[in-house]
């Protein structure tokens, strides 16, 4: 490819609204234009890694046997209606009517669409296990769109969606899965992590992400020094080294602590530490159950946790109103003892351990102390409902916990029968009985990913792609366009490598300084100069990551440049 055709409006600077380092590269790069808020155009640069990408994904999926295929964009309401998804997603949907007024919507992702088409067709045992996947554009009304590709409105996604008889054959689509993101994330040269995260809005129980760690990053994930222990923050677990030494129980005293809301006025007013108070919050769960929620003093509760304890679809604190009547307190003034207005109370597994410990008096401004746990109030369920904090042992080697920032550049799922016993997939099994098919979705954030290894493979001056998605391979530099011997040379190298590699020949009139700031840009993992000693036989090689370019005989260069690119 001549660069003298090809289509690369590079920048000299970012425009001032691009944060991420990753968008600030593909814009100067000409590897993306935006068209409006989260939407973007793929200039020819940047679609040569997407395509690539794309064509590394596919061998992958191919490897474990699972075909491509393509789902409509435009997709009706009626099937999220049925599976109960249209109202969770809310704003983020992109809604609209047709003539006839019926409402329609643009796939944000097609597990819907996939149960209706392909499961509803699996009337056999024999059928199964099978999987489908494709790669295409989702849509999603992103509130704050915002770091070029990492948070788009519109954007790529390869979703991959399994069908199974038996919880086993589940569980061995799911490791095929997980095996072939693996293998295309290490590919494409990105590197993740694989954590333990939340469902969210896809259903199911069980689901791992894929993260790579980048300064950039919107997630959060928590990992032990020896690898052995991962998880976004979200779900992360830790283990509570507070123990207190055991207490004979004391008489239960109301106290007066006017003006005191909060477990740090608690912690002067009363002169106890946070350890030796509960905090009781009320939530209302799925707009109709109250519950009240217990956690020591000086820990936080994760409301992901609660919802999975709890299996709720939602979770809110109660606010100020509601609060006052159903418990008649304010807050900082509820708690456990007599809370018979409460449908359920669950607390944390650090609550078990107490002795004479502190708690609302279900009154505004009193506290009682000495309460405790069995004697003067009973929980209906304990579980790990707080915030891991930073610091603390993980749960497996009793490790510190790091958090690192990342990206979420895939995530794959065991949705079991979530959406099949809701839109009504079965399959007769091998006694003839009807029972609902088990589905897994798995799912490859495509343009995500680019914006991920650029973080991940930054330079002084541009970047450094890796080999197999690098939109060229070779990128050839000639110095001066009117030296015959150069340009004589400069051909016989892109005929040479091009019949083997994807070259860019840089043939355009301009300064050295330009072409060897674009050729930053371009990031090719070789780039050959040709310049004075064209003439001798002789060019420079150099690769993103050295420091200087290293003069080479021609005669060596192709060993050089298959050693480079195998």
């Amino acid at each position: 490819m001549r660069q003298s055709k090809f289509f690369m409006p590079t920048l000299k600077e970012a425009p001032a609204d691009a944060v991420a380092e990753s968008h600030k590269l593909m814009l100067r790069g000409g590897y993306i234009r935006q068209v409006t808020a989260g939407v973007y155009a793929y200039l020819p640069l940047g679609y040569r890694v997407l395509r690539k990408a794309e064509n590394i994904m596919e061998e992958e999926m191919s490897k474990i046997d699972v075909p491509e295929m393509s789902m409509p964009h435009f997709l009706p309401a009626s099937l999220w209606e049925e599976s109960g998804r249209l109202k969770k997603y809310g704003p983020e949907m992109f809604r609209l009517k047709d003539r006839h007024g019926r409402e329609s919507l643009l796939g944000p992702t097609h597990e819907e669409t996939f149960t209706e088409i392909v499961a509803k067709n699996l009337k056999s045992y024999k059928q199964m296990p099978i999987a489908l996947y494709q790669i295409q554009t989702k849509f999603r009304d992103e509130n704050r769109p915002r770091f070029g590709l990492l948070r788009g409105r519109e954007f790529i996604m390869l979703d991959a969606y399994s069908f199974a008889a038996t919880a086993d054959q589940l569980d061995q689509q799911f490791e095929d899965e997980r095996r072939a993101f693996a293998n295309v994330f290490k590919r494409c040269g990105v590197q993740v992590r694989q954590v333990i995260a939340d469902s969210g809005t896809m259903g199911g129980k069980n689901s791992t992400e894929f993260q790579a760690p980048a300064d950039i990053g919107e997630d959060t994930i928590a990992t032990n020094e020896s690898g052995s222990y991962s998880a976004n923050v979200e779900m992360a677990e830790s283990v509570d080294t507070f123990k207190q030494a055991p207490e004979d129980p004391k008489e239960v005293a109301k106290v007066a602590t006017p003006g005191q809301k909060t477990i740090a006025d608690l912690v002067k007013f009363m002169k106890v530490p946070a350890t030796r108070i509960v905090k009781s919050v009320l939530y209302i769960v799925d707009d109709k159950q109250t519950v009240l929620v217990l956690i020591r003093g000086d820990k936080k509760i994760n409301e992901i946790k609660l919802t999975h304890l709890l299996d709720a679809d939602s979770v809110r604190e109660a606010n100020d109103k509601e609060l006052k009547e159903i418990t008649g307190a304010e807050k900082g003034g509820v708690g456990p003892v007599k809370a018979d207005w409460a449908d359920k109370i669950i607390a944390d597994n650090t609550v078990k351990g107490l002795y004479n410990f502190v708690v609302g008096a279900n009154e505004t401004g009193y506290q009682l102390k000495n309460v405790n746990l069995n004697r003067d109030f009973t929980v209906d369920d304990f579980g790990d409902i707080r915030v891991a904090n930073e610091g603390e042992p993980d749960p497996v080697d009793h490790q510190p916990l790091k958090f690192t920032t990342s990206i979420e550049v895939g995530h794959i799922f065991k949705l079991g029968t979530y959406y099949t016993q809701t839109i009504g997939s079965k399959f007769l099994d091998k006694n003839g009985k009807a029972q609902p098919v088990i589905m897994g979705s798995y799912g490859i954030g495509v343009t995500r990913m680019l914006s991920a290894i650029v973080e991940q493979h930054l330079t002084k001056f541009g970047v450094a792609w890796p080999k197999e998605v690098a939109p060229f391979s070779v990128h050839i530099v000639q110095m001066k366009m009117n030296k015959e011997e150069q340009t004589k040379l400069a051909e016989q190298l892109e005929k040479k490598f091009s019949a083997k590699y994807d070259v860019l020949y840089d043939d355009r009139k301009e300064r050295a300084g330009v072409k060897f700031a674009d050729a930053d840009l371009v990031g090719a993992p070789i780039r050959i100069t040709v310049g004075k000693k064209a003439g001798d036989g002789i060019v420079e090689v150099k690769r993103p990551t050295d420091a200087k370019a290293t003069e080479i005989p021609v005669d060596k260069l192709d060993n050089f440049v298959n050693k480079e690119l195998g």
